[in-house]
């Protein structure tokens, strides 16, 4: 069996997420920090948006699905993470303990939410321009590339005062855009200092190598714990490059990908641009059962 196993970012977040999942130690520990009733605060979408709030969700919930999953599964072929969800990638791939994913995504939103208090801002989706045109809106508006999901589709970051206008510009000349409920600009040099923090905290931090292929949203593959250790502190001010990563992955000759997180984004994302070989979110079932049987069938 071949799969690549990709775990989801923030923004999709919904009440019912992995409405599948057991309840375990990892799920325990995200109730103690946001309450046994998390799942009725994320009806309220400025509480589900919150930095601190997304991130520890998404990893804890993660890691409790691959968790739950991966004794009924054969090792994936590769792993790697969309922006936050490069901390459960990490774990998964044995870097470090789940435990600790926890206690480093839980600083790594505070440090981010430190640098956003001093200049309120945000992310902005956008698609359907070319790169000049691209260029000029960044340039035009102070935005800066956050990530790349391929040539005519990125996420833009900057101060929040420039995103409605820049979306205005972005649609008059024929793109699309949206505003994503994300209230720092992640992956630009909004982060800077963010970057560092982690870094220096990384440093104290037991790593290992990675037993399973790794991949970084910016450094490509990761095969050591020094690597490992750069790449997880610059990716918070550095673009995350998805489309290189999701090469990366094709290049493996995989038989499918499974999605872990909310919502459908990367599995949707990957079958636009790889249709020969599917891929499908955790969150589209209603059983890990279902999962288990769904990678037996296309990962032959």
């Amino acid at each position: 069996m071949s799969f690549a196993l990709i775990f989801s970012g923030q923004g999709m977040q919904h009440p019912a997420m992995l409405s599948w999942l057991a309840d375990d130690e990892l799920l325990s520990g995200v109730a103690r920090v946001l309450g046994a009733d998390w799942r009725q605060h994320l009806q309220d979408r400025d509480w589900a948006s919150r930095n601190a709030h997304a991130q520890l969700l998404l990893t804890g919930l993660g890691l409790a699905a691959w968790t739950q999953l991966a004794p009924r599964l054969p090792e994936p072929a590769v792993v790697a993470g969309y922006s936050v969800g490069e901390v459960a990638a990490f774990a998964a791939a044995g870097v470090f303990a789940p435990g600790d994913a926890i206690e480093l995504v839980q600083l790594r939103a505070a440090l981010m939410d430190r640098d956003a208090e001093r200049c309120p801002a945000g992310l902005l989706a956008v698609s359907g321009l070319a790169d000049e045109a691209m260029a000029r809106l960044c340039n035009d508006f102070g935005l800066l590339i956050a990530i790349r999901n391929d040539p005519v589709s990125v996420v833009l970051g900057g101060p929040r005062s420039s995103l409605a206008p820049a979306a205005d510009a972005a649609l008059r000349q024929g793109g699309h855009a949206t505003a994503l409920p994300v209230g720092v600009a992640s992956h630009t040099r909004w982060m800077a200092e963010a970057a560092r923090a982690f870094e220096a905290r990384l440093a104290t931090q037991p790593f290992a190598s990675p037993r399973i292929p790794l991949l970084s949203n910016v450094a490509g593959r990761v095969r050591d714990a020094a690597q490992a250790r750069s790449a997880l502190a610059r990716q918070l001010d550095h673009t995350v490059r998805w489309d290189e990563c999701m090469e990366a992955i094709a290049a493996r000759r995989v038989r499918c990908v499974l999605e872990i997180g909310p919502g459908q984004a990367l599995a949707r994302m990957w079958n636009q641009r790889h249709p020969g070989i599917p891929a499908r979110s955790a969150d589209e079932f209603r059983s890990a059962g279902g999962i288990v049987d769904w990678i037996g069938r296309h990962a032959d």
